[in-house]
Parts: C-alpha cells; sequence; structure tokens
C-alpha cells in the first residue's frame, strides 16, 4: 500500500486548489495524491464556465452587430461547425495551460489515473485493486447534469450541459427543460445564433431564487429576443414523430404540444459520490447524495473532508469549490479557517447578466422581520443610454437595524464585474452610507450601485449626474 501525506479525489477546481495550497503550505515537501479519470480540469474548463461563456460571447456579437446610428456593419455570416470546432479547440489549450501543464510545476502532487472507491479499512482502491492512504482525504468528485423521470425522455433522447459542446449543426429549434442559469445561458446563445428556443419551467418564475423584478425583466428582455416561455409546467411526456421531437406540456391553462428538433435537460444537478462507498467510511450525506460538511469543510469523518460540487450547499460556483478546497486544506495542516457562504457572488451570463450576493428582500424579511430596499432601473445610469442597453434593474437590500448591506442583486450588462462591490460591502459589514460615501467612476454601470443607495435619501429621477 502506497502512503500519501494527502490523497484528493478528483482533478477539478476543488482538487487542483486543494494540492496547490498543500504544496505551498508544506513548501512542497506533503506528498499528495489526486486520484481521478476524464479530463483534468473537472467540469468548469471542459464543459462548463469556458465552454458556455465562448458560446455565449459569440452568440452576443452574432446577434448585437450594432446599436448605433449611422455606424453600418456587414451582416455577420454563421459557421456553427467552424464555430464549434473553435469552441473545442479553445477549451483543449484552456485544460492544457491551466490543468496539465500547471499541475507539473508541483512535483510533490501524483496524479493517479482511476476509479476511487473506499475500503472498508478507510483506504482508497483504485480501479478495486490499487490500494493508496492518506493521513487525510479530501473528496472533489464533482457533480453531473440530473435528468427528471419523464416518461419517453430517456428513448427520444436528449443533449446536457455536458454533451451539448459536441454539436456540429445548430437546431432549427430547441426545447430546454429548466429555466435556471444553465438552461437560460445555452438557451439565449442558441436563440441568438437562430434556434427557436421554448423554455419550459416548474417554477412559477425563471432564476426562482433570484428577486423577482430581475427575473421578470430578464423573461421580458428574452421574450423580445423571440424565446418562448412555459411556466408552472410540468411535462407528462416526451416521443419522437419523424425528425422531431414532441414535449407534451402542462399548464394551468391546459395541454401544449412543443415541437422541437432537441431537447436539452437543465434541471439540476446530482454528485458524484454513488460508487465512492461513503457508508464503508462513514461519511453522511444528504437524502440527494451530497455530502454534508461543517464550515471547516470537514465530513462526519474527521479524517476526510469534502469540497468542491459534491458538497450539500445552495451554490455551486467553481471560484467557490477552489475556495473550499483551501479551506479544507488549510484545516488539514493546522489553520483554522471556515467558509463564509454568505459573501459569495454568484452570476448568470445571460446578456444583460444577473448577478447577486447575500440575501434577497424575501430571505431578510423571513430572517429579521424587517427590510429596506431600493431599486434602480438601468434607464437612469447614463452609461446604459450610451451602449444603449437600458433592459435592467439594480436592487440594494438593507437591514433598517444595522443599516448595513445585507444583498446586492443586478440585472445589467458586466453585472458579474461589479456585484464584487456587493461581496466586499457584506463580507466587511459595510452599511449603506459606506456606499454613498464611496465615490465611483462615471460613467459606469457600476455607477448603479451607488445610485441604489442613494435612493435612499432621494429620487434619482430628480439627481444630475455624479450627485453626492
Amino acid at each position: 500500500m502506497k502512503k500519501f501525506d494527502l490523497v484528493i479525489i478528483g482533478r477539478g477546481a476543488a482538487a487542483f486548489s486543494a494540492a496547490i495550497k498543500a504544496s505551498e503550505l508544506s513548501r512542497g515537501k506533503a506528498s499528495v495524491a489526486m486520484v481521478g479519470v476524464g479530463a483534468l480540469g473537472g467540469t468548469c474548463v471542459n464543459v462548463g464556465c469556458v465552454p458556455s461563456k465562448y458560446l455565449l460571447e459569440a452568440s452576443f456579437r452574432y446577434y448585437n452587430q450594432s446599436a448605433f446610428p449611422g455606424v453600418d456593419v456587414k451582416s455577420a455570416q454563421l459557421d456553427f461547425s467552424k464555430l464549434m470546432e473553435g469552441l473545442r479547440s479553445f477549451v483543449a489549450k484552456a485544460r492544457e495551460e491551466k490543468y496539465v501543464k500547471v499541475i507539473q510545476n508541483y512535483p510533490n502532487v501524483e496524479l493517479i489515473e482511476g476509479k476511487a472507491r473506499f475500503s472498508s479499512n478507510g483506504s482508497v482502491l483504485v480501479d478495486g485493486k490499487n490500494e493508496i492512504q492518506g493521513k487525510n482525504v479530501i473528496i472533489a468528485v464533482g457533480s453531473r447534469p440530473s435528468a427528471p423521470p419523464i416518461e419517453g425522455l430517456e428513448d427520444t433522447g436528449y443533449i446536457t450541459s455536458d454533451s451539448v459542446w459536441q454539436a456540429t449543426k445548430k437546431p432549427s429549434s430547441l426545447a430546454v427543460i429548466g429555466g435556471g442559469a444553465i438552461g437560460l445561458e445555452i438557451g439565449q446563445a442558441f436563440q441568438h445564433f437562430g434556434t427557436q428556443v421554448t423554455v419550459i419551467e416548474a417554477m412559477p418564475r425563471i432564476l426562482a431564487n433570484t428577486e423577482r423584478e430581475i427575473s421578470d425583466t430578464l423573461q421580458q428582455k428574452l421574450e423580445e429576443e423571440g424565446m418562448k416561455f412555459f411556466l408552472k409546467a410540468r411535462i407528462s411526456s416526451v416521443n419522437k414523430k419523424g425528425e422531431k421531437k414532441l414535449i407534451e406540456v402542462v399548464t394551468a391553462q391546459g395541454k401544449s404540444l412543443v415541437e422541437a428538433e432537441e431537447i436539452l435537460v437543465a434541471t439540476g444537478r446530482a454528485p458524484n459520490t454513488h460508487d465512492l462507498a461513503l457508508e464503508a467510511v462513514g461519511v453522511e450525506t444528504d437524502k440527494r447524495g451530497f455530502i454534508k460538511t461543517d464550515l471547516t469543510m470537514k465530513t462526519s469523518n474527521p479524517k476526510i473532508y469534502a469540497a468542491g460540487d459534491c458538497v450539500s450547499k445552495r451554490l455551486m460556483l467553481e471560484t467557490l469549490a477552489a475556495r473550499e478546497g483551501v479551506i479544507a486544506v488549510s484545516n488539514i495542516f493546522g489553520e483554522e479557517q471556515t467558509i463564509d457562504y454568505d459573501s459569495v457572488p454568484w452570476a448568470v451570463f445571460t446578456n444583460p447578466q444577473v448577478a447577486s450576493v447575500g440575501m434577497t428582500e424575501e430571505e431578510l424579511m423571513q430572517k429579521t422581520g424587517a427590510c429596506s430596499c431600493r431599486l434602480v432601473t438601468l434607464e437612469n445610469v447614463i452609461k446604459a443610454k450610451i451602449i444603449g442597453e437600458e433592459a435592467g434593474v439594480v436592487k440594494l437590500v438593507i437591514d433598517p437595524s444595522t443599516q448595513k448591506v445585507a444583498g446586492v442583486h443586478a440585472l445589467s450588462p458586466y453585472a458579474a464585474e461589479f456585484i464584487i462591490e456587493g461581496a466586499l460591502a457584506i463580507k466587511h459589514g459595510y452599511t449603506l452610507w459606506d456606499v454613498i460615501d464611496t465615490v465611483h467612476i462615471f460613467p459606469t454601470l457600476s455607477e448603479s450601485v451607488k445610485l441604489a443607495a442613494q435612493a435612499f435619501l432621494r429620487s434619482v429621477e430628480r439627481m444630475s449626474c455624479c450627485v453626492e
């Protein structure tokens, strides 16, 4: 049996972050094994953040060629097969540069190819035969797309956020099952390329975890682009007729039949924990199989930690996974740290983007029974007018008992770029007055955060530019 100071099961963002941190804390002396199968880098670089944002950026440029009078842009031509070839090439290069080459800088980290499974004595079996053991173990196996049990779906066939990147032909029509971040991002990209996209969502609104003003405004924008929606909907069956896939949708208005050339399932994810034999080492999971941890990322087994998308939590993000990997290793090596989930920002890269951090108005009301909020539309932001993107809102949620910033929520171009202001405000306990008293740059879209704060003092419609 080969022994290591640390065994990491997985090879994605959390695993790499943990391996690098362990190497740095031990000055390269800790022996680390990284066990897993598949392409290095895990979900984000291979089938998640990187390819989806590549596709979205290409679709935005194709769709929004010019919004300025007097600027004549030649009509763009779309070669979808060549576009997807470029996407896959970009992913391969990013994986090579950010994962394959990076790990070569850490000779103390040994990459072990194979499926990991715990044995009854607490060691890790690789492909059922090679046994390794770690003083500590970090489980970072990530998650995979999951499909709901819909009659006929498996037989009819569908694509997911894992498989869509292999497409070589643009479908003329696409039915998206799920109105969350993944479904909306991929759906809008295809809509911009000329595919007729229909979103089918079980909840009463898209992006049900964000502010209603944001989800409603985004849906209106997407509908203006041609996207169709069935909300509070149930799919009774799916079948195939010729080259078309038929989805029977049931809503309060009755039954509807949606025809599509392809179906994208974007209804959620399942953890890759099913083959680990977690029961052999006493690692507890929730009812869906996600691993339970405390804020140090320790599981119910004190020698085993977990990080990334296999952990039971509210948000699944590459940056959060990496942070959890660092927290786990820090505690393993004696530096006590806890994860701060309250100030973690998240984003949806539609156009306009959705970005959010902290509590919504409803969540703060449920927690404290009181909330102060202000909403500013992008019609009041000069930079939004300049770039011709006025469909958006920014909402500031304030705890009235402390005046501290409790949440910042935005629907705006580049919202993912400036939401960090809200994250820092929440992390460091900044108040409404701290935001107001901080000079912002004009004209920018990030100025909308300050305008939302100033809306507590006066109507922004009656303010000149840069009023303090």
